[in-house]
């Protein structure tokens, strides 16, 4: 018998649920009646960033599935280092200064907090240099700049993490993963290193910027200085106002 194949009905696509039925086959002098029925995925069909139960029932939203880059972008700074997803992580590579990746889909402005996990694998300097916005201001958390230890918010006021009150500096361990948090809501900017509160900084009259070489990291983005980083488990989730 010949095999039977549905025609496509009206807004069907190429990429639809394909059918193959096959019937009435000839065996040894027997008529045996044989359906199959198979359903398929559509090939290269995209898949939405893997959240857990746990995160999802506390609002989380995966921003990396830990197979695809998804909508983070290699931020074109000059001379960065390469930009790969490998064992699960996103491998940041040293790059002659600044290398790093840009999110390029919509993310909230207030009331909300970001988390991932960042260390060091390579390198002196800053491994993780997180952009997020304050409003309609960015600004940038950074771990691990100045040589090797700087932490702090670039920039209020003008100053840098090296030169305004939230400066302190925290010996980094290669190839240890660090939990990262910021929380932006309630007039407030915080930040959280392995679960312990090291920046509270009010919003009220002050003036969040970036430096000029990090703009192109806006409005979300993590990047490192001549440092081969990796990133895991992005993830970010509302605040109520």
């Amino acid at each position: 018998m010949n095999a039977a194949l549905p025609s496509r009905g009206p807004g069907s696509s190429g990429a639809a649920v394909s059918i193959c039925r096959l019937s009435a086959v000839l065996v040894s002098g027997s008529l045996i009646l044989i359906t199959a029925v198979i359903i398929g995925r559509p090939t290269g069909a995209a898949e939405p960033a893997a959240t857990n139960p746990a995160d999802a029932a506390g609002g989380w939203q995966s921003l990396f599935d830990g197979r695809t880059l998804g909508q983070w972008k290699s931020t074109p700074f000059g001379g960065e280092g390469e930009v790969e997803v490998t064992e699960g992580v996103i491998r940041i590579g040293m790059g002659a200064d600044l290398s790093g990746i840009t999110w390029q889909g919509p993310f909230p402005r207030e009331h909300y907090e970001i988390s991932l996990e960042a260390r060091r694998a390579d390198g002196l300097d800053f491994f993780c240099g997180l952009t997020f916005p304050v409003g309609t201001q960015p600004c940038s958390l950074i771990l691990g700049g100045w040589g090797g230890g700087v932490v702090g918010l670039s920039s209020i006021d003008g100053a840098d993490a090296s030169e305004n009150g939230t400066s302190q500096w925290i010996e980094f361990e290669r190839g240890r993963w660090y939990a990262v948090r910021v929380c932006v809501s309630g007039g407030r900017v915080r930040c959280f290193l392995d679960g312990k509160q090291i920046i509270d900084e009010a919003r009220d009259g002050r003036e969040f910027s970036v430096r000029p070489e990090v703009v192109l990291s806006e409005p979300l983005g993590i990047a490192s200085y001549a440092t081969t980083a990796e990133l895991r488990k992005i993830r970010y989730r509302r605040l109520d106002p």
